[in-house]
């Protein structure tokens, strides 16, 4: 069996985090007028995060890569923030969503990690 390089392996997991994101907004974010408007916000960010990447695997350019590896760490940047903001608000109970947070949190640290190591040698 062989590995997956990074760009396989984060092409699949950050389409899968946008798959759950939709099941999440689907199934709890209608219930309150609150909720739909934050839930709306995530759903672009959560979204955006799985296109860019897929954006930035098919990069015609160092640069381009690099631009596109920017803004995805942008969009889970700012799913992070709106999962913060339902939990701090407890519009939804914490268990609902808290693998979809640990998830979001954990593409951060890799996607940053990334994209400082990018600056020193190109990922495949």
């Amino acid at each position: 069996m062989t590995e997956l390089s990074f760009s396989e392996k984060y092409n699949l997991r950050t389409k899968q985090f946008a798959v759950q994101s939709i099941l999440f907004y689907v199934n709890y974010c209608k219930k309150s007028e609150e909720l739909k408007i934050i839930g709306k916000q995530y759903l672009r960010s959560s979204t955006s995060v799985a296109a860019n990447f897929r954006a930035f695997t098919r990069g015609r350019s160092e640069a381009e890569k690099f631009s596109k590896l920017c803004i995805v760490l942008e969009e889970i940047d700012e799913s992070v923030f709106w999962l913060e903001l339902v939990e701090e608000t407890h519009l939804i109970p914490t268990d609902y969503f808290l693998n979809l947070k640990n998830e979001a949190i954990e593409l951060l640290k890799i996607i940053s990690t990334a994209r400082k190591n990018m600056k020193k040698q190109p990922i495949t």
